[in-house]
């Protein structure tokens, strides 16, 4: 099978080498970054350089593949998304956009295409969990994710390192974010209702209200639903003062007659801070908390997730809860386990048994394992 990922950053490698490992498949990576391309050296691995904004390039760059992987940054994963979809390509995608992908549904349905979006961390592994919870209780009452990826070693003033797109960090801290309260939608901005949550073996950490609900907002019936990305303490403040002070503004205004988006100087300035460099550690934690009922019973299930930089092979952790998610859903569509023409959520997947059991093992192999605790409630 040929599949082509469209990305090579460090997510998309990762996605990859993984999927290179299968005999079985033929992977081609495309990005107009050759220092992205010069991560991706294995057998049975090829590169290709292309500008993948281009409808035409994008086009010829899928032609030949039987199955894609979008590990392209936010600002253009829908119409990637879109373009791929139109080709008639089953794909796995994990760019963060902030377009509704259901109104791609339709044009999935017609052309006999399963496509499986936000399929990463988060985004990502908290809705399957959800949806194996919705499936297997009779009611949900509420649902609560925490989750961030940091750097192990912390360093002022930001103790932040980008692990995944640097532009799709700053989206988390200024798109309004979504959640249910009481069945109703609640809109507050990012990086508010800050509360401090202690980790074994992490610390304490500040938690705080980012977009990361998603499609759970209108594909669960649950009448509370909230997702809270978590950093260092003091990191939302620094950044609520960046974006509220206009820095992370994308409209352009005149310095002495030269019209300059801030976001763009801003990004210029920050990405070099936030950049880690090779063989800095970082780690991934995740709690999600279900509460519903079943059989008449009240209960409570907490998943807990601690992953680590692979020292190993040098992949990062963001790369692996993120990356091997994808690539484990990759190969459920690659080998019919998971067949779905439309969008595919990753609640979907969840919701079916074998597929959600088929995910967590592949998932296991790569040494990411959640604790499950139940109580009654």
């Amino acid at each position: 099978m040929n599949i082509t990922v469209l990305g090579g950053g460090l997510i998309g490698s990762a996605i990859a080498h993984d999927l290179s490992h299968e005999s079985a498949f033929r992977v081609t990576v495309a990005d107009r970054d050759e220092a992205a391309l010069r991560r991706c050296t294995a057998p049975n691995m090829e590169t290709r350089q292309a500008d993948l904004a281009d409808p035409e390039l994008l086009a010829d760059v899928i032609r030949d593949a039987e199955l894609v992987i979008g590990a392209v940054p936010g600002f253009m994963g829908y119409e990637t998304l879109r373009h791929v979809i139109e080709a008639g390509k089953n794909v796995v995608d994990i760019s963060f956009f902030p377009e509704d992908p259901f109104t791609l549904d339709d044009l999935a349905k017609e052309q006999d295409v399963t496509a499986v979006m936000d399929c990463g961390l988060a985004p990502g592994l908290g809705n399957v969990l959800m949806g194996r919870m919705n499936a297997d209780m009779d009611r949900i009452e509420r649902f609560l994710c925490y989750v961030g990826g940091l750097p192990v070693a912390r360093k002022k003033p930001y103790e932040y390192g980008a692990v995944f797109s640097p532009i799709d960090v700053i989206e988390e801290y200024t798109r309004p974010a979504r959640y249910i309260e009481r069945g109703e939608e609640i809109v507050r901005p990012a990086l508010s209702d800050i509360e401090e949550i202690t980790f074994p073996d992490v610390g304490t950490l500040e938690a705080f209200n980012t977009d990361g609900l998603r499609t759970l907002a209108v594909t669960m019936d649950a009448p509370n639903m909230k997702e809270k990305t978590m950093r260092y303490p003091g990191h939302a403040a620094l950044m609520k003062v960046f974006r509220d002070t206009g820095f992370f503004d994308k409209k352009e205004i005149d310095v002495d007659g030269v019209s300059v988006a801030p976001l763009d100087l801003t990004a210029r300035l920050l990405f070099p801070a936030w950049q880690m460099v090779e063989g800095e550690e970082d780690l991934s934690v995740m709690r999600v908390i279900i509460k519903g009922e079943k059989d008449g019973m009240q209960e409570t299930h907490t998943f807990d997730l601690l992953d680590r930089y692979d020292r190993a092979k040098g992949v990062t952790s963001m790369a692996r809860t993120t990356g091997y998610t994808c690539a484990v859903a990759a190969r459920l569509v690659a080998d019919g386990s998971y067949r779905h023409a439309g969008i595919s959520p990753p609640e979907y997947l969840g919701a079916e048994q074998p597929v959600f059991d088929a995910l967590m093992d592949g998932l296991h192999q790569r040494d990411i394992t959640f604790s499950h605790h139940m109580k009654p409630s």
